[in-house]
């Protein structure tokens, strides 16, 4: 059973389904057959539901594969447009995301593979969906998302090792030249997608590519620059939920957490500094805060606002922390 009181376990469970399951499966250690059927109310409940409503028939959300269509009509629709000049998040990329990390069932989406390799292009070059572009952020959700979906991602899983830049992690700037550096932001969103394509398919030809840029992330104790030992930004300790593209602690060491699951490992030590901040975060009614969650169009507005307590980041925040005490 989890760390948490029984009153903010309640608190939990009183959630949309995408939320609740993950609740019972993780810290509530329900059966199986409990979670999954509160799982299989995603897609008709909620935010899943609300998400799949605004599916096109072509395949796509909003007309494009990662930004909206520019000349249609989006009035009426129930977008929630938290600041106009910010990157939106309803276009084809995040939909799906959003709707995979939620725990949709893939059925509800049969036949979108198809769709989007007929109907989807990338706006830059205009290159087919499943083939990605050179963002390696973007390349990364498309290869989960694609195995997901039963796409062919072939392509996809010789790109990352081929990619990975001589300090061993990626960035999204590297393909134009603009950075040879690696980001804690790219970097992991790589790790995170190459294990959920894992986790999908069983095939395991990218981990030990996987465990190379995790190596990169460890070196720097998920927290601060290898050359200077300083902490790389703000961001490090800001949790947000849904974390989108954006790197934290906490974010890091929930991926770590489900790479420790899927391989049956125990914690790297090197992970304890970045495992007391998320402590240190935590209020005494076992409860996180949500930080400052970057503006943008959305379809349904998936935790709270800044300041508030999060069921999401609590959630993840609690697992992380059971899992680590766990094993010490």
């Amino acid at each position: 059973m989890s760390s948490l009181t029984q009153e903010t376990t309640d608190w939990l469970l009183d959630s949309d389904p995408a939320l609740r399951w993950q609740v019972e499966r993780d810290l509530v250690r329900a059966p199986e057959w409990v979670y999954e059927t509160t799982r299989s109310r995603i897609a008709t409940e909620g935010f899943g539901a609300s998400i799949l409503s605004h599916q096109d028939p072509d395949g796509q959300w909003a007309g494009g594969a990662y930004f909206p269509e520019r000349d249609r009509d989006y009035s009426g629709l129930g977008i929630i447009e938290r600041d106009e000049d910010a990157q939106p998040w309803i276009a084809t990329t995040w939909a799906l995301k959003d709707l995979r990390d939620l725990g949709l069932p893939a059925a509800a989406l049969a036949g979108t593979a198809e769709k989007l390799a007929e109907n989807s292009r990338w706006e830059y070059d205009d290159l087919p969906y499943w083939g990605g572009e050179i963002d390696v952020c973007i390349n990364a959700f498309t290869l989960a998302t694609g195995a997901w979906l039963g796409a062919d991602v072939s392509g996809l899983v010789a790109w990352f090792p081929a990619h990975r830049l001589a300090d061993g992690g990626w960035n999204c700037e590297a393909e134009e030249g603009n950075s040879h550096r690696s980001s804690f932001h790219s970097t992991l969103n790589a790790l995170v997608e190459m294990r959920v394509y894992e986790e999908l398919t069983g095939d395991r030809s990218l981990r030990d590519t996987r465990h190379a840029g995790e190596e990169y992330l460890l070196e720097r104790r998920l927290t601060r620059r290898l050359s200077t030992g300083e902490i790389v930004g703000p961001w490090v300790a800001d949790f947000i939920a849904p974390s989108r593209w954006q790197y934290s602690a906490l974010a890091a060491l929930d991926h770590f957490r489900a790479a420790s699951a899927l391989e049956g490992t125990a914690p790297d030590e090197r992970l304890a500094e970045a495992v007391e901040m998320v402590r240190a975060a935590r209020r005494t009614d076992g409860t996180w805060l949500q930080g400052d969650v970057p503006g943008g169009a959305v379809w349904v507005q998936l935790d709270v606002e800044q300041g508030s307590p999060s069921k999401w980041l609590t959630l993840i925040g609690t697992r992380v922390l059971d899992w680590w005490d766990a094993a010490h």
